[in-house]
């Protein structure tokens, strides 16, 4: 049994600028095919535009209020909201007031798969 308190996890900052704590994933527990992380985004600190190649992401907003935007498509989220990522769709997220959210990716997030314009 795999358990990992998010409180013992050390927050680092990915390839897209966002700041995350890895919950579960290759570094940390014997995961292979996905990732859980909990990101955040500061109001003023959006994070980079880009896209990954092998990755679908599912985002689900714990705290805050922002815009996500998808493939030239935005739209305001907030607290409760889930979004589907797919692979190769570009995107970004910006903060309205402080965003705290869960990021899963399968396979799992790495910065090998993040590309930028």
């Amino acid at each position: 049994m795999t358990i990992n308190p998010l409180s013992a996890q050390k927050p680092f900052t990915t390839k897209d600028g966002s700041a995350i704590r890895s919950i579960l994933d290759r570094t940390n527990a014997p995961v292979a095919n996905q990732s859980l992380a909990e990101a955040v985004v500061p109001v003023g600190k959006p994070t980079e535009r880009h896209y990954h190649k092998l990755s679908e992401e599912f985002y689900f907003i714990l705290e805050g209020t922002g815009a996500m935007e998808i493939d030239g498509e935005t739209r305001e989220v907030t607290s409760g909201d889930a979004i589907l990522i797919p692979p190769g769709a570009w995107h970004q997220i910006i903060a309205s007031q402080t965003l705290r959210f869960l990021c899963c990716c399968a396979p799992p997030y790495s910065h090998e798969d993040t590309y930028f314009a």
